[in-house]
């Protein structure tokens, strides 16, 4: 769960998603050496005279300064490729779930059982328990196994919405008339969070989303 001021990432609750986050760290690692030497060199070309002119029309600089970005961009291009393969792969799932958008709510029916499925509204701030969240609680959450493959089949009947639960590392869209496929593994048990990450309208801000690991 997001705390007040929370700079970085949610703590993850997947495989998928602490791939995500060491991915994360590789390129803002890269990205921040990248930062100091340009600012090292405009303060360096700022503060000292220019006696050795005869280098910027040298082969050898031309050389490094087109071979160096190639490199680093392998060095990113290569986990990201893994992870995007990681996220794609579709193993034998232990339990199918579908998920449909709607104007303002999500419906959710488990495929391996006959007729379970229910409507999931978000709870009004006047109906609240105490200790709960607002714009964040529903009526109906989500009842997962852990440590367990799970498909989800995600689409929408209206408009274009987006099911996404930041701790798991899943963000997928439902598109109408369309059936996109995620899969879904948790690492340990709790309560998890998320929003409809798509601007579908007026309502967008209350399609919140619960899943109980």
């Amino acid at each position: 769960m997001a705390y007040p001021a929370q700079l970085g990432f949610q703590d993850a609750a997947s495989p998928i998603m602490e791939e995500l986050m060491y991915f994360h760290d590789h390129t803002l690692m890269i990205v921040f050496l990248i930062s100091s030497l340009v600012l090292y060199i405009i303060s360096l070309m700022l503060t000292t005279e220019l006696t050795h002119t005869s280098t910027m029309d040298a082969q050898e600089v031309e050389t490094v300064w087109t071979i160096l970005p190639a490199v680093i961009l392998i060095l990113i291009a290569l986990p990201s490729l893994r992870i995007l393969y990681m996220m794609d792969e579709i193993t034998t799932p232990s339990l199918t779930l579908k998920t449909m958008g709607h104007q303002w709510y999500w419906s959710y029916e488990y495929t391996d059982y006959e007729s379970l499925c229910f409507d999931s509204y978000m709870t009004p701030p006047l109906e609240l328990d105490p200790g709960e969240l607002r714009l964040l609680e529903v009526d109906n959450r989500v009842v997962l196994p852990t440590e367990m493959s799970i498909r989800m089949l995600i689409s929408s009947e209206d408009v274009l919405h987006s099911w996404t639960v930041p701790a798991l590392g899943v963000k997928t869209d439902a598109i109408p008339g369309r059936l996109n496929q995620a899969t879904l593994m948790t690492s340990r048990p709790g309560i998890y969070y998320g929003q409809c990450s798509e601007i579908c309208g007026a309502n967008h801000s209350f399609m919140p989303i619960v899943l109980e690991l």
